[in-house]
């Protein structure tokens, strides 16, 4: 624990970074797939010379340019922020080994930038050969940055066994390629561009249900159509690519998804369960909303709320899948390696003998030697806590917040202290078949700092400074 932590009242530091991060998905992968619709209707419309198509595209264009380059560009920085805050030592890891990958990525996407600038204030100013090629330049560099950030993001799963071999030991960078082309890679790939072109096509429906259908029914019938044909290949294949996916994710991992299945039967549903039936039915209703609503018959009726009204469903499917690929990782943030408390794997037994905190840089010396002081706690009518916050703050609120998002007073409620202790102990103790190890990350330090963390967790359920119930 070599930074401070990231204190986020209500919502905690994890969920900011989800927020973020589905939001960024949302406008990134559209960047993606809109880059190839560009150019691709384009070039169709060029070929049925019809200019009122090419009009439609050029405003399509515009809303594309400001999304994507300016929202885009913000939401991006913005994780960089989130997560550097709230996990410094997996960012520090991301940033070290992916270095060159991240130095490519930047070059790559200030290509995006510039081919997408080009091509929208070209409109018209150069040939339309030309122009179509700056669209296709965009696209391309568009894909290359998701093919470079989807080996980091499906490393952070799958790093596979011969990074994990190498990792502590300075040669990291011999398997740069074996970490890059990990199990899970051209999966990942293959479903995210599925993906991208979804979004592509959903954008497009936006835009074609606001023509105006009394005064151009063909127009708004014809460039309807086109956005549902889009569709098409993306909703045939991404289910076959998903199962790929999953067929590559750690069998660990993938029992994840399990949880709660037993169970649902009764009403008791996890948040991973709950994120399945999410998914499942906003893709099927997104797969009959538009081939029912957006057929030959219906398409000069089919307006912007019903455009929007797609969207919005498309999104909550993508975002769920989003949320449910992130907790595929728990317990940890690089796979095999790394807690997600930011604990490393081959840290634990060390910090359990020496203690989580004894190397901690921000912990003030007076700390320190107030915690090792023979009489420690027992001149003051007021215990210390001071070292169970610190041990709270570390280890827990990667995943916890007191009174918000998964608060620990709440899941604590009605529990004693002896109860709290009994449940300290068993991530602690982290064994086999303890019903946490799943998904949550073992509890790391010494007896005193375990029985700190106790007292500072039973004094927050009980409201109060004292430690209750203490035997």
């Amino acid at each position: 624990m070599n930074y401070p932590v990231w204190d986020v009242p209500i919502l905690g530091s994890g969920l900011v970074i989800a927020l973020i991060a589905i939001f960024h998905v949302f406008i990134s992968h559209f960047a993606v797939g809109g880059g190839f619709y560009l150019p691709m209707t384009e070039s169709l419309a060029l070929r049925k010379g019809r200019n009122d198509w090419l009009a439609e595209l050029k405003k399509h264009s515009k809303f594309f340019l400001v999304l994507t380059g300016v929202f885009g560009a913000v939401t991006g920085v913005g994780i960089w922020f989130a997560i550097g805050n709230a996990n410094p030592e997996a960012t520090s890891t991301l940033i070290h080994f992916w270095v060159f990958a991240w130095g490519i990525e930047w070059v790559v996407f200030l290509v995006e930038l510039s081919a997408l600038a080009a091509y929208f204030y070209l409109w018209g100013r150069v040939s339309n050969p030309l122009h179509i090629r700056l669209g296709w330049l965009y696209a391309i560099a568009a894909w290359l940055s998701l093919f470079l950030i989807n080996g980091i993001l499906t490393f952070m799963l799958t790093p596979g066994q011969a990074w994990l071999n190498a990792a502590g030991t300075g040669n990291e960078t011999f398997s740069f390629w074996a970490a890059f082309f990990n199990p899970t890679f051209w999966p990942s790939l293959i479903v995210r561009t599925l993906i991208c072109l979804t979004q592509a096509g959903v954008f497009a429906l936006v835009t074609a249900s606001r023509i105006d259908g009394q005064r151009q029914p063909e127009l708004k019938t014809e460039m309807t159509e086109w956005a549902r044909r889009w569709l098409l290949p993306s909703f045939l294949l991404l289910p076959i690519a998903l199962f790929w996916y999953l067929a590559e994710v750690p069998a660990a991992q993938r029992a994840l998804l399990d949880l709660g299945n037993s169970t649902v039967g009764q009403g008791l549903f996890t948040l991973l369960s709950r994120l399945k039936l999410v998914f499942l039915i906003s893709s099927a209703a997104v797969v009959a909303a538009v081939y029912l609503f957006t057929s030959k018959r219906n398409a000069v009726g089919f307006g912007l709320g019903s455009a929007l009204g797609v969207a919005a469903m498309a999104y909550v499917s993508i975002g769920s899948m989003e949320m449910l690929r992130e907790m595929l990782r728990k317990p940890y943030v690089v796979g095999q390696h790394m807690f997600s408390n930011g604990v490393r794997k081959s840290e634990v037994a060390r910090m359990n003998r020496d203690g989580y905190l004894t190397n901690a840089a921000w912990v003030r010396p007076e700390e320190r030697a107030r915690w090792t002081s023979p009489d420690h706690g027992q001149n003051s009518a007021v215990p210390d806590l001071s070292r169970g916050e610190l041990m709270f703050r570390g280890q827990c609120m990667a995943c916890h917040t007191l009174d918000g998002y998964r608060g620990m007073r709440k899941l604590l409620l009605g529990r004693d202290h002896k109860g709290i202790a009994n449940l300290i102990a068993v991530l602690h103790t982290y064994s086999d078949d303890s019903p946490y190890r799943p998904f949550m990350p073992p509890l790391v330090g010494t007896t005193a700092e375990v029985e700190a963390l106790t007292d500072f967790l039973a004094a927050q359920v009980s409201g109060t400074n004292s430690v209750p119930n203490k035997p």
